[in-house]
């Protein structure tokens, strides 16, 4: 009988708890991230029990290329400059997650996803020249073209993970292994005065990008004002993080 007064008196105890645990809501901070200059927020709304969906936003200031000897490998020209190539940039993700454990938004989960991104990207193209004018005819120059623009991309993809609650408003979530694959777009530009001698030898730079782009299309071409690159491709990634949200 004891057993049953005690029982019935935490009673509302458990029920405060479980609206405390049971909402709807989770707003994510995914902390791995910014080792990659990368900041990037989600906000997940639970719909059914074993079915959410959410809306991410991610922002990556400027910076040097992450893996450049990976690009690097994929596009085998000796006149791009990895060492000084920059890209930022922002993305927006709609997700949907199945749960199969036997919480809400708990345990985990399967989440196909749809990745649309905007990356700025300034990639410094060398040539080199034998001048044939005057006062400089005969001298050899090296020089780099800064191209900048925007390559946006649009991406399909799958993440597989496991969202734990570690606390009565916390969750934490392990985005254990996923990838998207889809494609990216976008032109370069660089704008200078250019010489004949210059001209010649960034267009000669350009096509030896354009031969070793590997599955990348590559176009553009070099005059007096300056040069265009124009980029076609496929555009992957991967995904492998970890999130710490508040549920509510």
């Amino acid at each position: 009988m004891k057993k049953i007064i005690v029982l019935l008196l935490c009673l509302p105890m458990f029920a405060g708890a479980q609206s405390l645990i049971g909402g709807k809501n989770i707003l994510r901070w995914n902390i791995g991230s910014v080792a990659m200059r990368n900041y990037h927020f989600t906000y997940e709304r639970s719909l059914t029990k074993h079915f959410s969906a959410s809306l991410s936003y991610r922002t990556m200031a400027k910076g040097s290329l992450p893996f450049q000897d990976k690009l690097a490998d994929v596009i085998d020209s000796k006149n791009i400059n990895f060492g000084n190539f920059q890209i930022g940039g922002t993305a927006w993700t709609l997700e949907g997650r199945v749960y199969v454990g036997l919480g809400r938004m708990k345990g985990f989960y399967l989440a196909p996803y749809l990745r649309f991104a905007n990356f700025d990207i300034s990639a410094p193209v060398k040539y080199t020249y034998t001048s044939t004018t005057a006062p400089t005819a005969g001298q050899t120059f090296s020089k780099e073209a800064n191209f900048s623009g925007k390559i946006k991309s649009t991406s399909p993809g799958l993440l597989l993970g496991w969202q734990f609650q570690i606390a009565t408003k916390i969750v934490l979530d392990l985005q254990i292994i996923g990838g998207h694959y889809g494609k990216g777009s976008g032109d370069l530009n660089f704008a200078s005065a250019l010489s004949n001698d210059e001209v010649t030898a960034l267009n000669n730079s350009i096509n030896d990008i354009k031969n070793n782009s590997g599955p990348y299309k590559i176009t553009g071409s070099a005059n007096n004002a300056g040069a265009l690159i124009r980029a076609d491709g496929p555009w992957f990634g991967i995904r492998s993080n970890i999130g710490i949200g508040v549920r509510f």
